[in-house]
């Protein structure tokens, strides 16, 4: 409701006396403004951004984050508020309105459209992939490609460069943290009593894996 209070404050500070509007044609103008709340519940929250038209025009605004809006319309125009997820609502300004401003809460009803699921597939079935499969043909520039690509010195780069997915970073975190759980209140064992440790430095040492990258 604050915000409701806050837009009619703001009337009450706006309202000085002025001269009829009219347009090129001596068609008489009305200073249209006021505010686009939601409407669903009772809290009337302000809808930021709708969009104001009016219909048959061609002209129109948009409401501003806290819902105010203000435009300059003709008497008997039909005004079109619109904004995402909100049923599209109209209001005809009145056409023997005598004053020459008018200030209107427009209350928007959400809508909620829940769309079918939808489920793709490559193939319509796992026989018709199967068929598919089998009738590929696969030629030799394919198949080196393949080779070169599932190749021991290609998959250890892969793994040294690709990032880690959600899933394998998730799984690493809870690992440590069900070690420390697991040692908690006592020092952890020391691998350099274990013997698999030992045979495991070992066979790094044979292969080289502690020398240095530039030699």
């Amino acid at each position: 409701m604050k915000y409701l209070f806050l837009f009619l404050l703001c009337l009450g500070f706006g309202t000085v006396a002025r001269a009829q509007l009219v347009d090129q044609y001596g068609e008489p103008l009305v200073q249209f403004s006021g505010m686009v709340l939601d409407g669903t519940t009772s809290q009337l929250q302000p809808v930021p951004y709708a969009t104001v038209l009016i219909k048959d025009d061609g002209r129109g605004t948009y409401a501003n984050l806290e819902g105010f809006f203000s435009i300059v319309a003709h008497k008997g125009d039909t005004i079109l508020f619109s904004a995402l997820g909100y049923e599209d609502a109209e209001f005809v300004i009145d056409p023997e309105l005598e004053d020459d401003k008018y200030s209107l809460v427009q209350l928007m009803t959400y809508n909620s459209i829940d769309l079918p699921e939808a489920v793709v597939f490559p193939w319509p079935s796992r026989d018709h992939f199967k068929l598919e499969f089998l009738a590929m043909d696969v030629t030799p520039e394919l198949q080196s490609r393949a080779s070169e690509n599932l190749s021991a010195d290609k998959l250890e780069r892969l793994q040294e460069t690709v990032p880690r997915s959600g899933a394998e970073n998730s799984s690493y975190y809870l690992r440590q943290q069900a070690r420390q759980t697991y040692y908690i209140g006592q020092k952890p064992p020391m691998n350099i009593f274990s013997p698999v440790a030992w045979k495991q430095f070992f066979d790094g040492w044979k292969r080289g894996d502690f020398k240095r990258k530039d030699d």
